[in-house]
Formats: structure tokens, C-alpha cells, sequence
């Protein structure tokens, strides 16, 4: 096996702040415009896990660092945060996130319901909903939703039925291609379902709420004090 060069990471930094001083390419690049790019390079990534060889993925791996360390540095020129902050929360997040390693908490029963509540508290966010990427596919974001419909424990009826893989990429498939037979656009009904789905668990959230400050509003029964 060759022997892979290595280097430390603060040569990986010094290096983009030289390619955005002095490269024409890299000086005129913006959060926005690089956006396309990190897209690419996660997907290559996931290629090199799926079907490639280790050489692939610590390229792959690197080129997707390098998004990193190019947006960190952007943000460094304009004043914004840099590399070093970058890491920085998340080294914080991971402390905080996991007090069973941390500190002397008791490892949870259920991770990831107990991760999905620290992140909900931390966050200050009032759905199950919130913080899913809108730029997510239209499965993958169908699937987020579900997930946290789940661990949030959102009174909403969802298929159960056990399947094996095999199974759901079959049937995937064999409705994208009756949906094509068909004239529709397999990928806009799925973001349409999608978006009929996040508004059931929106109205049944809302009436969770309602009956809890309603009952909070009347308190405890009791025998009636003369």
C-alpha cells in the first residue's frame, strides 16, 4: 500500500488563506457560490463509502474538509468567525450533548429521543419540525419528518408494518415507475405528501398544546373548598 502524505491541519488552513489572497478562483468564491460544490463533495463522499476503496475516501473525505476550511476562511475575512470557532462549537456541542461522558449523568435508556430533546431545549424550538433542512430531497426530508414524529411522540397515525430493505427500494422504485407511466412527477408528490404529513403533525402538535394549557388552566380537581 503507497504511504499517504499527511499534514497538519493548521497547514490546511494556512494554505486557503493563501489560495484566497492569491488564487483568482478562490479570492472571488462566496459562502453561496460554493454551495453547489459542497454538495458535489458530500455526494463523492458517500460514493467512496458505498463503493469505493479507502484511498477514495480519505480523498473525498479531504475535499469535503477543504469546504469547510474555504467557508471558515471566508467568513474570517469578513469579520464573522473563523476556523478555530468552527471547532470550537463543536467540541462545546459534543460536551454538552453527551453529560453521560461528560459529567456524571447516567447513560439514557433511548439516545437518540434523549438527543432530539437536549437539541429541542438548547435550540428553543416549539415543533418536532423545526430545524429540518428545507434543502433536503423530498424523501430524505419525508424520512427526517417521520423520525422526529417518532421520538417527539406526536400523536399522529403512521404506517408500522416491518419491511426489509430490499423491499423499500423495490417498491420505491416500482412507484416512481407507475408514477412515470402515469405522467407524475414521482419527486413533486413526494414533496407534496411531504408537505401534507408536516401539516397533520403542525395541527395535531397545536391541539396537544391546547389541551395541555387547558388543563393547566383548570388545575387539579378536587373537593370543592366552602
Amino acid at each position: 500500500m503507497n504511504q499517504r502524505p499527511t499534514a497538519d491541519l493548521d497547514e490546511l488552513v494556512d494554505l486557503v488563506a493563501l489560495l484566497r489572497d492569491r488564487c483568482p478562483w478562490d479570492s472571488r468564491q462566496t459562502h453561496r457560490s460554493l454551495v453547489t460544490y459542497l454538495i458535489e463533495e458530500t455526494g463523492e463522499v458517500v460514493d467512496a463509502v458505498e463503493v469505493g476503496t479507502d484511498d477514495d475516501l480519505v480523498e473525498e473525505l479531504g475535499d469535503l474538509l477543504l469546504q469547510v476550511v474555504l467557508h471558515s476562511r471566508i467568513a474570517e475575512q469578513q469579520g464573522r468567525f473563523d476556523i478555530h470557532e468552527v471547532a470550537g462549537g463543536i467540541v462545546t456541542k459534543l460536551r454538552r450533548r453527551h453529560p453521560h461522558i461528560f459529567a456524571d449523568a447516567p447513560v439514557p435508556d433511548d439516545m437518540d429521543r434523549t438527543w432530539e430533546a437536549r437539541k429541542a431545549a438548547e435550540k428553543g424550538r416549539e415543533s418536532s419540525l423545526d430545524g429540518i433542512a428545507e434543502s433536503l430531497s423530498a424523501l430524505a426530508r419525508g424520512v427526517k419528518v417521520i423520525a422526529r414524529v417518532r421520538k417527539h411522540d406526536v400523536p399522529v397515525d403512521l404506517p408500522g408494518e416491518p419491511i426489509d430493505a430490499e423491499e423499500v427500494g423495490d417498491q420505491i422504485l416500482a412507484l416512481a415507475a407507475r408514477a412515470h407511466a402515469s405522467g407524475i412527477d414521482a419527486d413533486q408528490a413526494t414533496r407534496d405528501a411531504v408537505h401534507r404529513l408536516e401539516a397533520r403533525v403542525r395541527d395535531a402538535e397545536r391541539d396537544s398544546n391546547r389541551k395541555q394549557t387547558d388543563g393547566q388552566a383548570q388545575g387539579p380537581k378536587g373537593p370543592r373548598m366552602l
